[in-house]
């Protein structure tokens, strides 16, 4: 069930391009997917007139807090970014849907790159409440873009590869030692689209089931607007409705 819920700022923490903001709200949370998001409305903004959705990093039903990582980069997301403790911030939610869940016994991977990295938060610990425990590939530009690495690495075994080589193995996650050393039933991927591309081929080679997270820019959230139309095996449908997760299977990359 969807909600139109004003959350209050609770904690910040500032990560310099990216800040994380856990928000509590006065109503008890609905039920929520790993791999679904939020439309935030950015208010105080005059050049912002339209919510921005933002990915769930991580959720406790008992304490009825969500948060959010939020990146930088542009009008809406800085002045989101710029709030503090104690500001009311509003949200529909949860939208979209998520992530499927892999079946017993099966060894989960799950690469994010970037910014991407935000929904896996959450989809480990939902796993690891589940008694999978998955293995983690994170890639970035540098050491500074993999966010809460000591986080991650508490849900799983993690591995991290940087394009500069200042931490981990250099280079994309596509190039790292893992795929050679390791087979996996099912893969989740959320980051750029490009990476995303990247290992949905390596998948496929593998025949390995394997989910996208999508990140096409989105309008209202719910389907009408069909600014974030993809095209599947089904037809154009909107990643916000349908998505944003999709097995690659459907889309045609």
């Amino acid at each position: 069930m969807k909600q139109i819920a004003d959350f209050k700022l609770v904690e910040k923490q500032d990560f310099g391009r990216s800040v994380l903001l856990q928000l509590r709200s006065e109503m008890a949370l609905p039920d929520i997917q790993p791999g679904q998001f939020v439309q935030v409305r950015v208010a105080g903004s005059p050049a912002t007139y339209l919510r921005r959705p933002i990915s769930i990093h991580d959720v406790d039903a008992k304490q009825n807090e969500i948060t959010l990582l939020v990146q930088q980069v542009g009008e809406g997301t800085r002045h989101l970014a710029s709030a503090n403790k104690g500001d009311t911030i509003n949200m529909v939610l949860p939208l979209g849907n998520g992530f499927s869940l892999p079946g017993k016994g099966e060894k989960v991977l799950l690469v994010g790159g970037g910014i991407g990295i935000a929904p896996l938060y959450y989809f480990a610990k939902v796993l690891n409440g589940k008694g999978i425990r998955p293995t983690l590939l994170l890639g970035g530009k540098s050491q500074s873009d993999l966010l809460r690495l000591e986080d991650y690495q508490r849900l799983g075994e993690t591995f991290v590869t940087t394009e500069d080589g200042s931490l981990g193995e250099k280079g994309f996650v596509t190039m790292h030692s893992v795929w050679q050393k390791q087979s996996f039933d099912k893969i989740y991927v959320c980051g750029p689209k490009p990476m995303m591309k990247a290992v949905a081929k390596l998948a496929a080679e593998k025949d390995v089931c394997c989910e996208v997270s999508l990140e096409n820019l989105m309008a209202c959230g719910l389907g009408a607007c069909l600014c974030c139309v993809e095209d599947t095996v089904d037809g154009h449908v909107c990643v916000c409705k349908e998505g944003p997760v999709f097995n690659t299977r459907r889309l045609k990359w």
